[in-house]
């Protein structure tokens, strides 16, 4: 009787959910796969939008753009997968819904709040594998060459990307509620964008908002070549800080919505 109880503990504990991860990573696979032109326009828009701002701006301001080339790869990697980070788990929740799936996910033996995570973790690795694709063709189009030490450059790009996935969960949160979201996608975007190109060197108290230090810590470790452990530790304090305060807060709030949601009685509609 002990064993069978402890194969079952050990079915839903680690080395199931595992499983899980692998699944949903599977699953995620089988969807880029199943529907290749949604998946090649996704990432081509990603790949054209880059063409026009370094082509436009070797155009319009050639000596700017010289000076300022590092950073845009830099800042165009970490914008490119801060959208996927952060759209994924919203997406997720959004297509359960339409699918008529969602409220399956609460009665998952795992928990609803761990199946969230895993499909986070899923997306924050899609994120990563696509964005070394889009540096890859950053470097190659713009002929720059940058630091990519990988004990510096994951770390970093983990940290930095975490309030993203913050956002994702508050939009995750609200796509439980309300359904339908998509449109406050695009605001978002253009937020992020601000948010990155903060002049957190200028004025050190905007490195304490959302994607401000995570960038502006991988603008000097990719473009200076200098290494994690050569960094501030007040700086990657505040980058370690900030990650942790925007995500928890992200999670508090889906969280929050998703009761708001079962109490409304609107869980599984649509």
């Amino acid at each position: 009787m002990s064993s069978v109880g402890e194969a079952a503990t050990v079915d839903t504990g680690v080395r199931g959910y595992l499983g899980f991860l692998r699944q949903s990573a599977r699953k995620r696979v089988v969807l880029l796969l199943r529907y290749p032109v949604n998946t090649l326009s996704q990432f081509g828009t990603i790949f054209l939008v880059f063409l026009v701002l370094f082509f436009g701006g070797q155009a319009l301001a050639p000596a700017a753009m010289e000076d300022t080339i590092g950073g845009l790869v830099v800042g165009y990697l970490l914008w490119s997968m801060s959208i996927s980070a952060y759209s994924g788990l919203s997406w997720n929740v959004t297509r359960e819904a339409q699918w008529g799936t969602l409220e399956q996910l609460f009665m998952s033996p795992f928990g609803f709040g761990r199946v969230m995570l895993g499909k986070t973790a899923v997306n924050l690795a899609e994120a990563f594998l696509w964005g070394a694709v889009t540096l890859a063709f950053m470097l190659l189009v713009t002929g720059q060459s940058l630091a990519l030490d990988p004990l510096t450059v994951l770390p970093l790009g983990v940290l930095a990307v975490m309030p993203a996935v913050g956002v994702g969960f508050v939009f995750g949160g609200l796509a439980i509620r309300f359904k339908r979201i998509e449109n406050a996608f695009q605001l978002v975007q253009f937020l992020f964008i601000g948010l990155i190109s903060a002049p957190v060197g200028e004025y050190p108290v905007l490195k304490w908002l959302p994607l401000a230090q995570g960038s502006y810590l991988l603008r000097w470790a990719m473009e200076d070549g200098t290494a994690l452990w050569e960094l501030p530790a007040d700086e990657l304090g505040v980058l370690v800080v900030t990650a942790a305060l925007y995500l928890g807060l992200g999670y508090a709030a889906f969280t929050y919505c998703q009761r708001w949601a079962r109490s409304e009685g609107v869980m599984g509609h649509y």
